[in-house]
């Protein structure tokens, strides 16, 4: 995977390892729901750390439950939904043993068009088309992973319009998506709209 140019946690290492490892990335954006971005982002982070420096979805997909609900619990807890967000990083984890030998990035990577990407990327427990959507422009803006038809498959996501986390590099861009989701709340829009 090419290393990409996400900057939204505010923590160097966190966002070097959303940029660098497919899998920190995946979790990162499966978390971003019901919290702020910063800390979605930065939870895989704190989640390889608890789990003693390992961050791989063979190890996540086969721990015992009690194990990995403890690390999404401990203080502070890697999401507003622990308990239930545990839950689904091992189901992603194990859709992707199932369906990838474990690899996060063979979701795109092996995939034929952007359609293809976003049709795997909804398959994913706990992706919705909306998240898929984004997350496909995450690949597109911040890694530079193009496949043919990623704009139409990717929706408004696509455009330059800074409406999502696949418009952040850098603190004023992480702004700039902050007043314009802002906006689009006060006229009672979405950030698709």
């Amino acid at each position: 995977m090419t290393t990409g140019t996400l900057a939204v946690t505010g923590i160097e290492e966190a966002d070097s390892l959303i940029n660098s490892d497919p899998l920190a990335l995946l979790l990162g954006m499966l978390l971003d729901q019901q919290i702020p971005m910063e800390r979605a982002f930065k939870s895989p982070w704190e989640l390889k750390d608890r789990l003693g420096g390992q961050l791989e979805a063979d190890h996540i997909a086969t721990l015992p439950e009690e194990n990995l609900l403890a690390a999404f619990r401990e203080k502070p807890a890697l999401h507003r939904f622990p308990g239930s967000m545990a839950t689904r990083a091992q189901a992603l984890c194990q859709h992707l043993m199932e369906n990838y030998d474990g690899s996060a990035e063979a979701v795109w990577a092996t995939a034929a068009d952007g359609a293809e990407v976003l049709d795997r990327l909804v398959a994913l427990p706990g992706f919705g088309k909306e998240k898929a959507r984004i997350f496909l422009a995450v690949l597109a803006k911040r890694f530079g992973f193009q496949p043919e038809g990623w704009e139409a498959a990717a929706g408004p996501f696509a455009d330059d319009t800074p409406r999502s986390v696949a418009d952040i590099y850098s603190p004023e861009s992480l702004a700039e998506v902050r007043a314009w989701k802002k906006a689009q709340k006060a006229k009672g829009k979405s950030k698709a709209d």
